[in-house]
């Protein structure tokens, strides 16, 4: 996508950026040098949800820190739960039951990812032990990645980080059984659909620069502040940084409702994040078909020359749709 950061690398609890067809769901026993080699989860029968390629330059496959927000489902506290014959059952979210995983894949806590299933539906959970407490980056990640590689393939409703139960009985009765039919509708609903997170990040001598340019007085205060010392214009500073601000402010609500308008009519759904980074030009969470991804590209390759060197456009995805989902909480 021109004026896009491209695909970079990260650390830290950001994921590695990959291109959707190579994301793996959690990790299995058989990791070699760190890498991870599981397979992701997939439908024995029927039409798989999400996209496993894509043309759009800068897109990455993996939710960046701090993107977690948006109407995920409800968990349990693991704290709240009772020990099980087995230990507890860790739950990831809700699939169709025509889904199987690779046997072998990880998810939090290192156990092994299976099936509990009810009906036409299914949850995805692991064995856990709760020896320490839940929520340490490597927990996240993994209930993250899991989640996001299952999405890339099938349609899944997923849960907050940390929905414990005591074990697959109970799943499928406080669980699947009394919301059996919600969660099949809403599974349906997603089926040939994928979220992806678009985001914008201005580069900031452009837009300081447009910020003093269309401020005369931001321009005056900027020269009256360079070169002299922090607490001889401490004042003239705090103004300044207050105009740049609220000026950027402005900005980014016109530029999202740009993105917005060039995207609305080819997604199914979309929704408005809050920005993560003061310098932030978009932040918008969108519901795609499948039959609409081409025309989607499209038209953000078109934003993205239209904005080249003024912001950086990346595409996230395809994830678990935290932003369009929302499902009851497990029975206490």
């Amino acid at each position: 996508m021109p004026g896009s950061t491209g695909k970079t690398a990260t650390t830290g609890s950001e994921q590695t950026a990959r291109e959707p067809a190579r994301r793996t769901t959690g990790r299995t026993a058989d990791e070699t040098d760190g890498k991870t080699t599981a397979k992701p989860a997939r439908k024995t029968t029927g039409k798989a949800a999400g996209r496993t390629s894509g043309k759009a330059a800068g897109r990455t496959s993996g939710k960046a820190a701090g993107e977690t927000s948006g109407k995920a489902a409800p968990s349990r506290s693991g704290g709240a739960a009772r020990r099980g014959p087995t230990g507890y059952a860790y739950v990831y979210g809700i699939v169709p039951a025509d889904v199987e995983t690779e046997p072998g894949t990880l998810g939090v806590g290192d156990g092994e990812v299976t099936l509990v299933r009810h009906g036409e539906i299914a949850a995805l959970v692991s064995d856990i032990v709760l020896d320490r407490p839940l929520g340490r980056p490597d927990d996240l990640l993994a209930h993250e990645q899991l989640l996001d590689a299952t999405a890339a393939e099938v349609p899944v409703l997923p849960f907050r980080f940390g929905a414990v139960m005591t074990g697959p009985k109970e799943v499928v009765e406080e669980l699947l059984a009394p919301h059996h039919d919600e969660f099949l509708a809403a599974l349906e609903d997603l089926e040939g659909r994928a979220e992806y997170v678009i985001k914008g990040r201005y580069v900031e001598s452009v837009i300081i620069r447009e910020v003093l340019d269309e401020i005369p007085e931001a321009g005056r205060l900027r020269e009256e502040v360079r070169g002299q010392p922090e607490e001889a214009t401490w004042d003239a500073r705090i103004r300044l940084g207050q105009m740049i601000g609220e000026a950027v402010a402005a900005k980014r609500d016109a530029d999202t409702q740009e993105l917005v308008e060039a995207v609305a009519p080819l997604c199914v759904a979309v929704s408005v994040r809050e920005p993560t980074h003061e310098q932030d030009a978009a932040h918008v969470a969108v519901l795609v078909d499948e039959e609409r991804q081409d025309e989607f590209d499209e038209a953000l390759d078109d934003l993205g020359d239209r904005w080249a060197g003024r912001i950086d456009l990346r595409l996230l995805g395809p994830l678990a749709p935290y932003d369009f989902v929302a499902a009851p909480r497990p029975e206490e």
